[in-house]
C-alpha cells in the first residue's frame, strides 16, 4: 500500500474571539499548544470552524502564524479556499509565507463551477504554491459537489496529497479510496460521524470538530481503527457518539464553541452572522460533556483491550 503523507487526527481548528470581538491570540496559542499535547497529528486552522468566513485575509495569516509559532513539531494545515482563484492563491501564498506545512481548500461555493471549472481551480493552485494540498469536497455548504472523476484527476498532481470528505457519500468515498489507491493521496474524513465508516474502508484519519473537546478519545479511536482493532474503535466511536451528534445540532462551530467555553477553553463568542447555541440545546450539551468528564478514559482503553 502506498504510504500517505496525512494520516491519524487533525482538529479544525476554533478560532477564539475576546468581548470585542477581536481574535484572542493567547486562547488560541493555548488551544495549539493543549492539542499537541493531547496526541493529534496536526492542526488545521482558518477553516470553517475556525470562522474563516468572517475573518480578513490579514487575520488569516495572523492565525496562522500563531498556531506555527505556539506548536512544536506538528504540521500546520492553513484553510486557505475561497470562492474566487485569485483569492485563494493570495490566501494559500501568505500562509505558505507564514510557516503553514500544507493547505486545505474548500471548493468554490456559490457561484457553482463544473467539473472543468474544478479542476482548473485546484491546479492553477497546486502549480503555483509548492505545499501539500488537500481538497475539500462538503457540497452543503457549496452547494455543488466534486465528482470522483475529478479527485481521481486531480490527485495525479504531485502537490495534492489529499481529500477531505464531506458529503456524507460513503459510496463516492470508497470509490475515492479505490481509484487513488496507488497514487500518495490521503483520503480523510470531514464528518466527525462517519470517521469510522470511512476507516473501515480504508481513509486515513480526519479533520475533526469533535477533536477540539475529546482530542484524547478522537486520537484513541482512529488510532485503534488504523491498527486494526475494530472492537476498540467501535467501543470509542459510540461512546462519542452522543457528544458528535450534540456538535452538530446546529450550525458548526455554534455548538463546539460553546462546549469549548463549558470546558475551560475560552468564551462562545461568534462572529455575526452566527449566534450563540440555543438554550434548549446547552443542557444537554453540558450533560454529554460531564459525562465524558466522568468516564475512566485508561480504564475503558483497557476494558476494551481486553
Amino acid at each position: 500500500m502506498t504510504t500517505h503523507l496525512f494520516e491519524g487526527v487533525y482538529p479544525a481548528m476554533v478560532t477564539p474571539f475576546d468581548e470585542d470581538e477581536r481574535i484572542d491570540f493567547e486562547q488560541l496559542r493555548a488551544d495549539a499548544q493543549r492539542l499537541e499535547a493531547a496526541g493529534v497529528d496536526g492542526l488545521v486552522p482558518v477553516g470553517s470552524t475556525g470562522e474563516s468566513a468572517t475573518l480578513s485575509h490579514d487575520e488569516h495569516v495572523e492565525v496562522v502564524e500563531a498556531v506555527v509559532d505556539a506548536v512544536g513539531d506538528v504540521p500546520v494545515i492553513a484553510g486557505t479556499g475561497s470562492n474566487n482563484t485569485r483569492e485563494a492563491l493570495e490566501l494559500s501564498e501568505r500562509a505558505a509565507d507564514a510557516g503553514a506545512d500544507a493547505l486545505l481548500l474548500i471548493s468554490p461555493y456559490y457561484n457553482k463551477p463544473e467539473q472543468d471549472g474544478f479542476l482548473d481551480h485546484y491546479r492553477t493552485l497546486a502549480d503555483a504554491v509548492d505545499l501539500p494540498q488537500i481538497v475539500y469536497n462538503v457540497p452543503s455548504r457549496t452547494g455543488q459537489n466534486i465528482a470522483p472523476d475529478t479527485v481521481v484527476e486531480l490527485a495525479s498532481h504531485p502537490n495534492i496529497a489529499g481529500y477531505k470528505a464531506a458529503s456524507g457519500d460513503l459510496g463516492q468515498v470508497s470509490e475515492i479510496i479505490e481509484r487513488t489507491d496507488e497514487e500518495t493521496f490521503a483520503v480523510l474524513s470531514g464528518d466527525d460521524g462517519l470517521t469510522l465508516p470511512m476507516l473501515s474502508l480504508g481513509a486515513d484519519g480526519c479533520i475533526s470538530v469533535v477533536a477540539n473537546v475529546e482530542p484524547e478519545r478522537t486520537c484513541a479511536m482512529v488510532g485503534a481503527a488504523l491498527a486494526g482493532d475494530y472492537e476498540r474503535a467501535r467501543s470509542l466511536h459510540h461512546e462519542l457518539g452522543p457528544l458528535t451528534r450534540q456538535l452538530f445540532v446546529e450550525t458548526n462551530p455554534i455548538p463546539v464553541k460553546e462546549a469549548m467555553r463549558i470546558r475551560g477553553h475560552g468564551s462562545a463568542r461568534l462572529r455575526s452572522p452566527l449566534t450563540r447555541l440555543s438554550d434548549e440545546h446547552v443542557d444537554a450539551l453540558e450533560a454529554e460533556l460531564d459525562r465524558l468528564a466522568d468516564e475512566d478514559l485508561e480504564a475503558a482503553y483497557e476494558e476494551v483491550e481486553r
